[in-house]
């Protein structure tokens, strides 16, 4: 640990333990209701993001709307500490998820606990945990709930680069029907046009039983040429209370998306046009079909359980031609994912202390198979099918306590992991099996300083596990364990009704990542990776007095600093490959009437693409350094209680940018051009 960072820490100890003999004048801070209905978090006493003990950031519907976003990514890179790509390798970005927080790489978001409604998004949580396929559409959800520390105990694996939540739209309270219909039509400065819809009805019975109905579409093709995509999300939600202080909740939930995946360009191809496809047969499609059931009981004022099932299965399939244009892989792939997880809450008062103790269990199951063939492009026949079957069976139990003395808020914690993976090789009559157990301890401490501020500190410990694709790898000599990560944060967060900032410092230590040993075929992966990341977060947002010259008037700024740096091999000392050091994000919103404008700007500083950071760009493409860039995007709204019509563009000055792909379909890969977008709501 830095001797900067320790001190800071120091500090932040020293100014907590001396704030109570300031704080004495008031009121001790009221214990907050453990009822939790519709929380992910667990607790009621996790539920308030102001007095949360780490870095976490909500994103509601209407910030959503508000910002104009087309899409997940959109959203996310406006939180501190997130970094988010419109394309990465050879997924599209309507199938894909590409975040990356902290300086962690960002494809496929392979180092984050990602959940919709508390429930593992990923095909297979523990083997396959990149979100390559991601079902999950931004007109269906509610909101976004990023926690980027503290909340390692009660979720895993994969949580060193935190936790994100989507929430789905909520079922109408109060009877009758109520309802919404969006459409969005966005024409791209090059390349094509695209069209979104989403519908929405529910409402609550008088019996209490409450049903909605969701759906989200996308179709149109995007700013590259044969870039196109059709995506279907609809789900259906229930919930029945059973009596005061019981319900049964649940939704079914289906999607499907087929994306072209245009591919990356050699230098020379992007120059001549960008948005150009000189891979005009690949494709990824894919579906999920899913459900879950939850039981939840505020037993009395001091006692809560709740138990979730669900079961989802998913089939995923790629499409992808080699560089010779002689053959094309395929690799369609099956996975089925069975978990449960009870949870129970006892609040109890003992030696002057109030006691929240949790108490979790989660059960996780996971089948599947991956298949690759290859196709020969002049005579259409396929080669011989390769077939793995892979299986793991996990648990996972959690205590913490969270301790309420006065302003002070101790939460002491442990998850414990157990898992057992085993992957057979059909054709070989081979199998490579891993059991792995670890114990990871936490420790958040926050203080309510006044109802505004809260100020925290904690630590916490994350892993990730072995996952299917690395299990060939697995011999005597060659044991492969979790990658382990260990974070420290302190901070600072100020909530009222006008001003909400935050700022955090962190330390993030990365050991025993598994890496793709290079040169080596078939691929073989070792624990050989570690890298080291700290930084700092910051956010405000102002929204002056409506007695003020400037009522209606709202601004926010973000900025974070990261530096992530290697630490073993030859390489050590350099940059992590595809993050930032610099990102900010800047705007205004005002509002008069029923009228109300925006514009806001993102920007991020250059990139390297390899762990030896490699300035000059390599002719394909594949290598090189990848310059920053900053968007600006405005948009102009007119809301009347039952419809809305927004106007916008999108990257106003149409900047040049791109990101870059370094697999077997290396190259650059533009951004998106100016975009201007109509969008229609209707509620009813």
């Amino acid at each position: 640990m830095p001797e900067q960072f320790k001190l800071t820490v120091l500090a932040a100890a020293v100014s907590l333990l001396i704030a109570p003999a300031y704080a004495q004048q008031a009121d001790d801070a009221p214990m907050e209701s453990i009822q939790v209905s519709g929380s992910w978090l667990g607790s009621g006493l996790q539920n308030s993001v102001k007095n949360f003990a780490g870095a976490r950031t909500v994103v509601d519907k209407e910030a959503i709307d508000a910002s104009g976003a087309a899409n997940i990514g959109d959203v996310l890179r406006r939180i501190p500490g997130v970094q988010s790509t419109d394309n990465s390798g050879t997924a599209g970005s309507a199938i894909s998820l590409n975040i990356g927080i902290r300086g962690l790489t960002g494809r496929y978001s392979p180092r984050s606990t990602v959940l919709l409604d508390g429930i593992p998004l990923a095909v297979a949580p523990y083997g396959q945990p990149q979100l390559s396929f991601a079902p999950v559409s931004l007109n269906n959800v509610e909101s976004i709930d990023v926690v980027r520390g503290g909340g390692a105990v009660r979720y895993g694996p994969q949580n060193v680069g935190g936790i994100i939540n989507f929430r789905s739209r909520a079922i109408p309270e109060g009877e009758g029907i109520h309802g919404d219909a969006n459409v969005r039509y966005n024409d791209f400065g090059e390349g094509g046009s695209s069209r979104q819809y989403s519908a929405f009805v529910g409402g609550t019975a008088s019996n209490g039983f409450g049903l909605a109905l969701m759906y989200s579409g996308m179709e149109g093709r995007e700013w590259r040429q044969g870039s196109d995509e059709k995506v279907n999300d609809v789900a259906l939600k229930f919930r029945y209370p059973l009596d005061d202080h019981s319900e049964v909740y649940g939704k079914v939930s289906y999607y499907d998306v087929k994306s072209r995946t245009p591919g990356g360009l050699t230098v020379a191809q992007y120059n001549a046009n960008p948005f150009q496809n000189t891979r005009p047969s690949d494709f990824w499609n894919g579906d999920r079909k899913g459900a879950d059931v939850g039981y939840l009981n505020t037993i009395s004022a001091t006692q809560e359980f709740e138990v979730k099932a669900y079961y989802n299965e998913s089939f995923r399939q790629s499409a992808l031609i080699n560089a010779a244009r002689t053959q094309i892989t395929w690799q369609p792939r099956n996975y089925q994912v069975l978990g449960v997880e009870p949870r129970y809450t006892q609040r109890f008062k003992a030696a002057g202390l109030t006691h929240d103790v949790t108490v979790g269990y989660r059960f996780l199951r996971e089948r599947g198979d991956d298949n690759n063939y290859i196709q020969n492009v002049a005579t259409g026949l396929n080669g011989a099918t390769a077939t793995f079957n892979n299986s793991t069976d996990a648990h996972a139990a959690y205590i913490d306590d969270r301790i309420a003395v006065g302003q002070w808020r101790i939460t002491p914690g442990v998850r414990y992991e157990k898992i057992s993976s085993t992957r057979d090789d059909v054709a070989a009559k081979s199998s490579f099996e891993t059991d792995n157990n670890k114990a990871l301890p936490s420790l958040n401490v926050a203080y309510l300083l006044n109802p505004a501020l809260t100020v925290f500190v904690n630590y916490t410990t994350s892993f990730g596990a072995v996952q299917n694709t690395q299990l060939n790898s697995q011999t005597s000599t060659n044991p492969l364990k979790p990658e382990l990560a260990k974070t420290a944060e302190v901070g600072a967060r100020w909530k009222t009704g006008a001003v909400s900032a935050e700022v955090t410092a962190f330390q993030l230590k990365f050991d025993n990542q598994i890496a793709q040993v290079p040169g080596i075929t078939p691929a073989t992966f070792q624990n050989i990776g570690a890298t080291k990341h700290d930084g700092l977060e910051t956010a405000l947002d102002y929204t002056f007095d409506d007695a003020s010259a400037l009522a209606g008037l709202n601004v926010y700024a973000n900025y974070t600093y990261t530096r992530a740096i290697q630490e073993s091999g030859t390489t050590a000392g350099l940059d992590v490959p595809f993050y930032s050091r610099n990102t900010d994000t800047v705007g205004a919103r005002y509002r008069v009437g029923a009228w109300t404008a925006n514009i806001s700007s993102t920007h991020q500083t250059k990139q390297y693409s390899d762990t030896a950071n490699t300035v000059t760009e390599a002719a394909n493409g594949g290598a090189g350094m990848i310059p920053g860039f900053r968007l600006w995007n405005a948009q102009l709204s007119w809301k009347q209680p039952a419809y809305e019509i927004a106007a916008g563009v999108n990257n106003i000055a149409d900047k040049r940018y791109y990101t870059r792909n370094v697999d077997g379909n290396a190259g650059r890969m533009v951004g998106a051009p100016r975009t201007a977008y109509l969008q229609l709501r209707v509620a009813y």
